[in-house]
């Protein structure tokens, strides 16, 4: 597994470098976010840990422009810990916060985490790499959904959100699991979290017709 690290701090690099090589990760360092995207378009980058302030160009800019090309876990560290700079981190696309001074063995478990949620979040008896529904269809492996043959522009979380219903057809799933298996984090207010993006991607898919269904006091499915 391939890991960008980016952040100005020449020590904290030469640490995360020594550590996740331990853990037999390969470490792609960067020193602002300018040099993180070129190395991204570069090279098989499997996760980001992307720090907020940095010249140049900062991990929030950063980040946002990441989103643009990739949807690769993104890790914000940064010395910054009140809720709204979580809060801003997360909804411009990362996936976790990790606050500094933290422990490395921390880290490395968020790490881990946000990889088996990036490429293990499809149900583990899914074998085909396209599911198909009358006019609807979901690439698992292109991330690329489309309505009687127009692509749909979904973000990361909402396709995650797609593929994990349609891929457990008829099973309910509440908030909580779908915070635990798409976001991963836990903050105030996130079932509202859940809610918004469930209204947006159903906006998405209305001439697709109403594969989310609510299950009233329970949470949602697709139907």
């Amino acid at each position: 597994m391939n890991i960008l690290v980016a952040d100005d701090e020449k020590d904290m690099i030469l640490l995360l470098n020594s550590y996740l090589k331990a853990h037999n990760y390969s470490v792609f360092p960067a020193e602002n976010g300018w040099e993180a995207l070129e190395v991204l378009r570069k090279e098989p980058i499997d996760l980001v840990l992307l720090d907020i302030m940095m010249p140049v160009m900062d991990g929030l800019e950063a980040a946002k422009e990441i989103r643009t090309f990739s949807d690769v876990p993104i890790i914000m560290l940064t010395a910054k810990g009140s809720e709204d700079d979580r809060v801003t981190g997360l909804k411009i696309g990362a996936d976790d916060y990790v606050v500094k001074p933290f422990s490395p063995k921390e880290l490395l478990a968020r790490i881990e985490a946000a990889l088996r949620r990036s490429k293990g979040y499809r149900s583990p008896g899914a074998d085909s790499q396209t599911i198909t529904h009358e006019d609807l269809s979901i690439d698992l492996k292109g991330h690329v959904v489309k309505v009687d043959g127009a692509t749909v522009n979904l973000t990361r979380k909402e396709f995650m959100i797609l593929s994990l219903l349609a891929q457990n057809r008829g099973q309910v799933f509440s908030r909580e699991q779908l915070l635990d298996k798409v976001w991963g984090f836990e903050s105030e207010g996130t079932a509202r979290t859940v809610d918004t993006h469930i209204k947006t991607l159903r906006l998405k898919l209305k001439t697709a017709g109403p594969y989310i269904g609510t299950v009233w006091g329970v949470g949602y499915k697709f139907i």
